[in-house]
């Protein structure tokens, strides 16, 4: 395969991953395993911050058209978004210290957790039950924020699609909303591995932006279909994409 071609589908899958983050996250899972094969000769870690570098430009991207379109809740998303950063550049420091096999079985199985409540759900993210954001509200979004932030340092794909259930499921925020919120986190998130990864030398910078301009490209057609069918397309989009991702999780497991 010569190295135009490599490009070529490297940008295809980085669109579609840059779709799916900006609708409802979870673009990484399209998006690494497509990066892990096309440099099998470079190490994971710069696999990993080269992938970071394309989904920050996208995620950024998605979050300022969202903007005058969302009324975000700065209150909370704030001391979330900084515990997630502070978190994920201690998770991307320990990239070599935690077994991936540990990392990939725990993710499997949150998963089918989330992707059953879901379902069952029928109203889950139909609508907004926000009510306020006290001490509580700003707890959990810290713990939660420190969480999903290690994950993603160290791991990575599906940290959006974990951000977006938590904003629905414990602060009750609709589907729109939250698919929203999570930008503003991960744009944390990503930004933490980044100075990590960057000084380490593990971007490769031709290929990273390429992939870049190819994942914003993807997140302005995510964004509008979001804003375009709003928060029951999202759950559905959210639905599909678990399944997807439980089954290629378990096909590469077992």
């Amino acid at each position: 395969m010569t190295y135009e071609t490599t490009l070529i589908i490297l940008g295809f899958f980085a669109f579609c991953g840059g779709l799916i983050d900006a609708a409802v996250g979870g673009g990484g899972l399209v998006q690494i395993p497509a990066l892990l094969h096309a440099l099998p000769q470079h190490s994971i870690a710069t696999v990993f911050g080269t992938n970071k570098l394309a989904v920050w430009a996208g995620t950024a991207s998605s979050f300022f058209r969202y903007i005058n379109k969302i009324k975000f809740v700065w209150k909370l998303l704030v001391p979330t978004m900084l515990s997630a950063f502070v978190f994920a550049f201690i998770g991307a420091m320990s990239i070599a210290h935690i077994p991936k096999q540990f990392m990939t079985y725990s993710v499997f199985f949150l998963l089918i957790i989330m992707a059953v409540y879901t379902f069952l759900k029928k109203d889950l993210g139909s609508y907004s039950t926000y009510i306020k954001c006290g001490p509580k509200e700003i707890f959990l979004g810290v713990f939660f924020g420190g969480l999903i932030g290690f994950y993603d340092g160290v791991f990575g794909p599906g940290s959006g699609s974990f951000l977006l259930f938590l904003f629905v499921k414990v602060f009750g925020f609709d589907f729109l909303n939250a698919s929203a919120s999570a930008k503003v986190v991960n744009i944390g998130t990503f930004s933490a591995a980044l100075l990590f990864f960057i000084p380490a030398g593990h971007v490769l910078w031709e290929i990273g932006i390429i992939v870049a301009v190819c994942n914003i490209m993807g997140s302005f057609v995510g964004v509008f279909l979001a804003l375009r069918y709003g928060s029951n397309f999202i759950r559905v989009f959210f639905l599909i994409l678990l399944v997807f991702l439980i089954i290629r999780m378990g096909l590469s497991i077992f």
